[in-house]
């Protein structure tokens, strides 16, 4: 394939924080972008080149954006994969609409680690308050309920750590008495690891494909807290992370990105987590750490231009800016090593992600 032109034009589904970086990174290529999602003043319409603010399933909308664009890509998984294949009959989407079906699905994403190899904790489906019961049997207490789709930073999901607590657990997350048919979610067993990581990985339309190293990742609350590069693992455990997600962007031919989040075992074994075909939280340290980050790595797929090395220059640390946190960045602003980025948005609140820092120090390895 050629590589789009200069001022060609990127369509991104979606016009929260991750398309506004994927658009500053287009910018720097020389490419336009026209964003589009359902919010206004949103953070990737304040630097997108064009956008369209309507709902997901307007197919009138939907039409008249495809007509404006070059190629289309999206910034998260939760796009609805009706939008993504009616687009796909209209102008190339990359990654494409089988790619976001399988991700935004938790029951088909065990499915697909498990068809490529890799290891998941123990899980069973739930499709009603009924089954949890008979699942807690062999994915044994404690345990966490998540639906099957929609959910994210720790939407969607109840502890359980006693039978007694299961149908509270389904209270939590079906709001009451369920409506649902078919799946709606799964039960999965808390596993002892001794640290959690991803894996970045960027497929280009010729099947090549360039990964970043893994992060390692703290959580609170469900959120991603800090990222860290290099993780401490060992090189072997590193390698094998690197060949799940390898393998996983080929199955589902990606042409973009695919983050992999893994648990590491104490032998240094690894258990799939979940996946994202988008540029990822974990992968913000790649922007000043890097010689090309995770955004530009994206475009570059997309857009059909050459991957490149994306060698580590530094080691890194990035934080999580979440609610008022965005007020209290005076050491950081003061802090030479110390990279911010702002997302734009208007008012904080709990559990908002206003932005990250990136602290730099030399590296050591």
């Amino acid at each position: 394939m050629t590589a789009l032109p200069p001022n060609a034009t990127i369509g991104i589904l979606g016009n929260g924080q991750l398309g506004r970086m994927l658009c500053l990174a287009a910018a720097r290529l020389g490419y336009r972008t026209h964003v589009y999602g359902p919010d206004s003043d949103s953070p990737a319409e304040q630097v997108a080149t064009e956008s369209t603010v309507a709902a997901y399933d307007d197919e009138t909308a939907l039409a008249a954006f495809a007509k404006t664009v070059d190629v289309v890509t999206f910034e998260f998984e939760n796009v609805p994969a009706n939008a993504a294949q009616f687009l796909s009959a209209l102008i190339a989407v990359r990654p494409s609409a089988r790619a976001l079906e399988v991700a935004q699905d938790r029951l088909k994403e065990k499915a697909f680690f498990a068809a490529i190899g890799a290891d998941t904790a123990p899980w069973k489906p739930i499709a009603a308050r009924t089954d949890i019961s008979a699942a807690l049997e062999t994915v044994l207490p404690p345990a966490v309920l998540k639906t099957a789709r929609l959910g994210y930073d720790g939407k969607g999901q109840a502890t359980i750590r006693s039978a007694d607590e299961a149908s509270a657990a389904w209270d939590a997350i079906t709001g009451g008495p369920s409506k649902f048919k078919g799946t709606f979610a799964v039960l999965e067993s808390f596993v002892d690891f001794v640290c959690e990581i991803s894996v970045i990985a960027a497929r280009g339309v010729n099947g090549k494909v360039v990964c970043f190293e893994p992060a390692e990742n703290v959580h609170a609350n469900h959120m991603l807290v800090t990222a860290t590069v290099p993780a401490k693992i060992s090189a072997a455990t590193a390698a094998s992370a690197i060949d799940i997600a390898t393998r996983a962007a080929n199955t589902l031919e990606i042409v973009g990105l695919l983050a992999v989040e893994m648990f590491v075992k104490p032998d240094g074994s690894i258990l799939c987590n979940e996946m994202a075909p988008r540029p990822h939280n974990s992968g913000h340290w790649t922007m000043d750490a890097c010689g090309t980050d995770q955004f530009e790595q994206h475009i570059r797929a997309v857009t059909g231009l050459p991957l490149v090395d994306p060698c580590r220059l530094a080691d890194v640390t990035t934080i999580n800016v979440i609610g008022d946190d965005v007020n209290k960045l005076e050491k950081h602003f003061a802090d030479p090593n110390a990279h911010i980025h702002l997302y734009g948005k208007r008012s904080p609140r709990p559990g908002r992600k206003m932005g990250h820092v990136n602290i730099l120090k030399p590296k050591t390895n």
